[in-house]
């Protein structure tokens, strides 16, 4: 399940950095290497324990993360919509990904100049929303105007996406954000082809200095409020010691560093998790001895799409799975501790499966 997130934000706000940092994100006990596609997109693996647990118990011959693509989309600049700075690519790419991590600058520092000369946040976080809802009042008035010459045919589809075209345009013509609006799923249904860039989910990242690497600052405070409408996520790291963590080569090094900074984990860890729950997505687990592997899958995903996600042949010729609760099996330690502790259930194609299950499909193609 190929799944993207887009950083955005204008120039010199430490977006690169932070890209840069995530090519260094691997879990605890092994090297999951980073991987670049392009020159501006990396897929990184999503931080998760449980793997590290289940594979202590299995001892398999490897382990296979899940991932997620993250695109490092370069700086955008007021009148990118209408194509300054290369906005027109820069949006297109936009366009492609599932979500949006948007960087703000929440730091003082003379030797980074700011584009606009001086640290403000809720300036800058308003010249990246509105650089991306003009790109999208442009669509649909686009898509408006062909679905109003299609309506006087008569068709009662087309008179219906007129009217729902027409709450977006008043709303983006507002200022406001296409993810903002609220619409039944029928309607949205009717217009999801237009891939609106305000419509994305939106995870905000504030850049912090060291001293504020733990506790945020008052333009951390300034952002929070700013967004506190959105149903969105905040979250803040300093991406100068995120690039000293990335120097660090073993995992023990890394936490005596991070335990002097007087931080937990990673800011990029928290960065990946919080982008995973961003997309709605969960995380199954086969576990073998050939290998302990995580799927990625949708939130309220049934047992026969989960199966699909490892194979269409496991969705189409699905029989049954065999499920067991992450916990009872580290509890037990094995999987035939757990079928004979009456911890191993067999599921049908209305199960849906859990964050954290251990699956088993029996399927017939």
């Amino acid at each position: 399940m190929a799944l993207k997130c887009g950083i955005v934000g204008l120039p010199n706000v430490g977006k690169s950095t932070l890209f840069n940092c995530l090519s260094s994100a691997k879990a605890q006990s092994a090297n999951f290497p980073f991987c670049t596609i392009e020159p501006n997109v990396g897929v990184i693996t999503v931080p998760d324990n449980r793997l590290t647990a289940l594979s202590e118990h299995v001892n398999p011959e490897k382990i296979v993360p899940t991932t997620v693509e993250i695109v490092d989309i370069a700086g955008l600049v007021k009148g990118a919509s209408k194509g300054e700075g290369l906005g027109n690519q820069f949006l297109g790419n936009i366009r492609e990904c599932d979500a949006i991590i948007h960087v703000l600058r929440c730091f003082e520092d003379g030797n980074i100049v700011h584009v606009d000369g001086s640290v403000d946040p809720a300036r800058d976080k308003d010249v990246i929303d509105t650089e991306l809802q003009l790109k999208d009042l442009e669509t649909v008035e686009k898509n408006l105007e062909k679905a109003k010459k299609m309506a006087r045919t008569g068709d009662k589809m087309f008179k219906k996406s007129v009217e729902v075209l027409e709450m977006y345009q008043s709303h983006l013509e507002q200022g406001k954000s296409a993810r903002s609006l609220e619409l039944d799923d029928k309607a949205k249904e009717l217009v999801s082809d237009m891939m609106l860039l305000t419509n994305k989910p939106v995870l905000y990242v504030c850049n912090v200095d060291e001293a504020s690497a733990v506790s945020g600052n008052a333009f951390t405070q300034k952002v929070e409020e700013l967004v506190a409408d959105e149903k969105c996520e905040v979250i803040y790291l300093c991406a100068s010691i995120e690039s000293d963590i990335s120097e660090f080569d073993t995992y023990e090094e890394k936490q005596m560093f991070l335990e002097e900074m007087g931080l937990s984990e990673p800011g990029v860890n928290t960065l990946i998790a919080s982008a995973y729950k961003l997309l709605q997505l969960e995380t199954y687990f086969t576990a073998g001895v050939k290998e302990v592997r995580a799927w990625t899958i949708h939130k309220g995903m049934t047992a026969p799409k989960a199966a699909g996600v490892i194979h269409t042949d496991f969705e189409k010729g699905f029989i049954r799975a065999e499920v067991i609760k992450y916990d009872d099996f580290v509890q037990l330690g094995s999987e035939s501790a757990c079928r004979d502790a009456g911890k191993l259930h067999v599921e049908g194609k209305e199960y849906i499966v859990e964050d954290g299950d251990i699956m088993h499909f029996r399927f017939n193609v």
